[in-house]
């Protein structure tokens, strides 16, 4: 039987509470890192839900996606377990986006962008 509405919220308030630990953590450790978010659909946790990692420019982004990548699936790991997500962290499940890119092709409508289809992925 799925989750009904008030244990979906429950799992959402406490993967937000996580990827905000997450986040915070990342600040300390990971250079050009801003922020995150997470997109899903509520019904289908494991097949659509992605975490994506925002660094201030494209250089930052393609930095960590070389050499902090580890790290950040690490940290996403914690916080989907944290959370009781059972999903391990993947190049379909974490992306990387960066607030040059958003501005450059979106003029700075994360909303927009965030709806779009795809965002560049953790390769």
């Amino acid at each position: 039987m799925p989750p009904g509405k008030r244990e979906l919220a429950r799992i959402e308030r406490r993967l937000v509470t996580m990827l905000t630990e997450a986040c915070e953590t990342a600040k300390g450790e990971i250079k050009g890192f801003t922020w995150l978010t997470h997109t899903a659909d509520m019904n289908a946790w494991a097949e659509t839900l992605t975490v994506i990692w925002v660094f201030e420019t494209l250089a930052d982004r393609k930095l960590a996606q070389a050499d902090a990548k580890a790290r950040i699936f690490e940290l996403t790991a914690i916080a989907l377990n944290e959370a009781d997500i059972d999903l391990n962290p993947s190049n379909h499940s974490v992306r990387f986006d960066s607030e040059e890119e958003c501005q450059r092709t979106h003029g700075g409508d994360w909303k927009s962008r965030l709806t779009r289809s795809r965002v560049a992925k953790g390769d």
